[in-house]
């Protein structure tokens, strides 16, 4: 893999952890109610999740690309369209007001805390259909496991750095707050990065 392709893959995982969500809130509620230690555990433990998905989304189009090239072409394009249409609905939340909340609830225990940044992610089938679409667009016929590695890896260390960064930071209240505030213009990047990134498949199809 070339180092300009791993950047786009990077700067792509980087933007889909950072987008507001389910994932963002429990670790932000772990965080508030129980102290960055709980927010720490409930991140890695979601993104050792995320691994997961990472893992078995691309072995599955691993053995997809090299034994059915006209469904993996397929899979291809609707990734594509997906992709697309994730980045049109992030330029359309960040338009609309933001819904960034942090509930403080009941204290856990760091298991507890840990079990639900896992099961958050391990339950969400929309990680599935993510990576699917996102790794369509690098996995290919000639690629080695070593590249498959740093796919996975470059998935799982982002998002378990970022909700790391989320409970180390914003346990203070101002820095919640100005995730608040600039949420928007994240999610505006998001959109632009998402929607490119699918240009960039039909064009290379052309």
């Amino acid at each position: 893999m070339s180092v300009m392709l791993w950047l786009s893959l990077l700067l792509i995982c980087v933007l889909g952890a950072m987008s507001p969500g389910p994932s963002l809130a429990v670790v932000l509620r772990q965080t508030v109610s129980n102290g960055r230690g709980h927010g720490i555990a409930a991140g890695c433990a979601h993104a050792l999740g995320v691994g997961i998905w990472a893992i078995a989304t691309v072995w599955g189009l691993g053995l997809l690309v090299s034994q059915h090239q006209l469904a993996y072409q397929l899979v291809s394009w609707l990734g594509a369209g997906y992709l697309a249409w994730l980045g049109y609905n992030a330029l359309r939340y960040a338009a609309s007001p933001s819904h960034l909340v942090a509930e403080a609830g009941a204290k856990e225990s760091y298991w507890k805390a840990a079990g639900s940044g896992a099961l958050i992610s391990l339950l969400n089938p929309k990680l599935a259909v993510f990576f699917t679409a996102l790794f369509a667009q690098f996995v290919n016929a000639e690629q080695s496991l070593h590249d498959q590695v740093i796919m996975v890896l470059t998935a799982t260390l982002v998002d378990g750095i970022w909700y790391s960064l989320v409970a180390m930071l914003f346990s203070h209240a101002h820095l919640l707050s100005w995730l608040h505030r600039h949420m928007k213009r994240f999610e505006q990047l998001t959109g632009v990065v998402l929607i490119g990134l699918s240009i960039r498949v039909v064009v290379a199809a052309q």
